[in-house]
């Protein structure tokens, strides 16, 4: 048989930026093992997998895989995926449509519009963030990333670990050239990396290159077959919880904009919006652009 897929770039309005995405339509029927070795042949940071919904109310069913492992939870196949689903049904009537997608962090619920001839989608985070206890120093975290142990850390903000889902190492880095120079391909990283179990790192920085962007980042993920990552938007919904920490907003509604993927030249805008109240994180929503750039078919 044959199933149709397409490649999206997602967090970006411009193709051949962004982070690319595989969408394997009608994937009812494949296997896990079919899966990883679809997403391992795409060979893109990650592939989502449309099935069947459980529930008939919902949208449909989504599996994401990066090349080495199956994630729970990932914001640009959330994003692209939704966008892949109201183009292939006709695109947009009116102001909207919701999508519905059950991964496996459970029921994720998403907004489509047309924002002026591009599509963005727009989520609920489906867990917010929680802080998890972080026992590192920040001279093994310094090394670990080939940087000196005083780029580590600007203003209040210190390494933390935050989970929205999936867990990351938060590790603010002092400004754009430090941040530029770190890395995980280094003799360091790997007995970091098995000493500690992080198979991956989240850097982040207050100065940007976007005027209007809050925030640039850097994802490197080698234990899950990334070296980089152009964006990132379940590091960007744990990420409010660094937000929470350190910048403690006031009450009323926030849009954070996180740059990333600029060292990589696929720059992506990542959008993160927040509800506060009683300077508590009542709600959170992640949105970005996606378009399409390729179509095919498996033969599978």
């Amino acid at each position: 048989m044959t199933r149709d897929y397409a490649i999206y770039d997602v967090f970006t309005a411009t193709p051949l930026e962004g982070n690319p995405l595989a969408v394997v339509f009608d994937a009812d029927g494949l296997d896990d093992g079919q899966m990883a070795a679809i997403a391992g042949e795409f060979n893109l940071s990650e592939t989502i997998f449309l099935t069947s919904p459980e529930n008939e109310a919902h949208s449909r069913g989504a599996r994401i895989f990066t090349p080495k492992a199956e994630l729970p939870f990932a914001g640009h196949p959330t994003v692209g995926a939704a966008i892949a689903i109201v183009e292939r049904r006709g695109g947009l009537a009116g102001d909207g449509r919701i999508v519905t997608l059950e991964e496996g962090i459970g029921l994720v619920r998403c907004v489509v519009k047309d924002d002026g001839g591009t599509h963005f989608a727009e989520f609920d985070l489906p867990k917010l963030p929680v802080a998890a206890e972080l026992n590192l120093k920040k001279d093994e975290i310094a090394d670990a990333l080939g940087l000196a142990p005083a780029e580590i850390g600007f203003e209040n903000h210190v390494p933390t670990l935050h989970s929205a889902g999936v867990p990351f190492l938060c590790v603010p880095v002092d400004g754009l050239e430090a941040i530029g120079r770190a890395s995980t391909n280094n003799d360091t990283w790997p007995a970091f990396s098995k000493r500690t179990g992080f198979g991956e790192v989240y850097l982040y920085t207050r100065d940007t290159v976007r005027h209007d962007a809050a925030f640039h980042s850097r994802l490197f993920a080698p234990g899950f077959g990334i070296a980089e990552d152009p964006a990132t938007g379940a590091a960007a919904a744990a990420f409010a919880g660094v937000v929470m920490q350190f910048d403690t907003p006031h009450d009323g509604p926030h849009v954070v904009l996180i740059e990333q993927g600029v060292e990589m030249g696929r720059p992506s805008a990542l959008r993160l919006e927040m509800d506060i109240e009683n300077r508590k994180l009542t709600k959170a929503r992640l949105g970005g652009h996606a378009v399409r750039i390729a179509e095919g078919q498996l033969l599978l």
